[in-house]
């Protein structure tokens, strides 16, 4: 009898899953535990199927403030360099995916499909890295893996993480100090014509910014942050 071929993908993606559950009940104990976060808008994430959580990065805090804030368990695209000593390990077993960003990594592209075509949930710093966490200039990857997918996109806010450092722990925000975490409106990429071409994705990335700057000046001004560092 012939096995089926599709077996060990499906637990590759099951594991993967599991171990974001995981991921996700420690970010709760963790970031509600050292912070206080203000999570809003966390409805409009849809309850199920595949989505990408966009998310402004400027701070290194960012992306495990929101695994603990989400509604649903979040695979992050990492970049490879925190993939390093016992981090390794752990990132891997709560299901956070390694990326390569020198080039195309295939590895990470399939990786990340495979989190969307199960239904998962994936989350991307579109910036590409840690900085202003404004939006200003994004890659075309999550353009591509919402054309690709037909996932829709559900931009984050994170206001808060970065200005005033904890004395206890250099680097981090004050502990127990308040951090807001806004979902916004879900939407789709593209002109809905699935097309992928260079073209296709430009002006679904330049259609991407807006929204997700547009979605960033309404969360500082929903939370009286406007006038704030993110």
């Amino acid at each position: 009898m012939r096995g089926d071929p599709h077996r060990g993908e499906a637990r590759g993606v099951s594991a993967s899953a599991a171990g974001a559950a995981v991921g996700r009940r420690i970010g709760i104990g963790l970031m509600y535990g050292l912070w206080r976060p203000r999570v809003l808008g966390a409805w409009r994430v849809p309850a199920s199927g595949p989505v990408i959580l966009a998310v402004n990065h400027s701070h290194n805090i960012d992306g495990p403030m929101v695994m603990g804030t989400a509604p649903r368990p979040t695979h992050f695209l990492i970049k490879k360099e925190a993939f390093t000593g016992p981090l390794d390990p752990f990132l891997r077993g709560i299901g956070q995916l390694e990326v390569d960003r020198s080039g195309t990594d295939r590895t990470a592209v399939t990786a990340a499909l495979e989190v969307l075509r199960g239904g998962g949930v994936l989350g991307i710093f579109p910036e590409g890295t840690r900085g202003e966490g404004d939006f200003a200039a994004l890659r075309g990857g999550l353009a591509y893996f919402a054309l690709r997918s037909g996932a829709p996109i559900v931009p984050v806010a994170v206001l808060g993480s970065t200005g005033a450092k904890s004395r206890l722990l250099p680097g981090l925000p004050p502990l127990r100090g308040r951090i807001d975490v806004v979902f916004g409106e879900a939407f789709t990429a593209g002109d809905g014509s699935g097309r992928r071409t260079r073209s296709a994705l430009d002006a679904a990335t330049a259609g991407i910014q807006r929204r997700l700057a547009a979605h960033l000046a309404d969360a500082k001004r929903l939370t009286g942050r406007a006038t704030d560092e993110t």
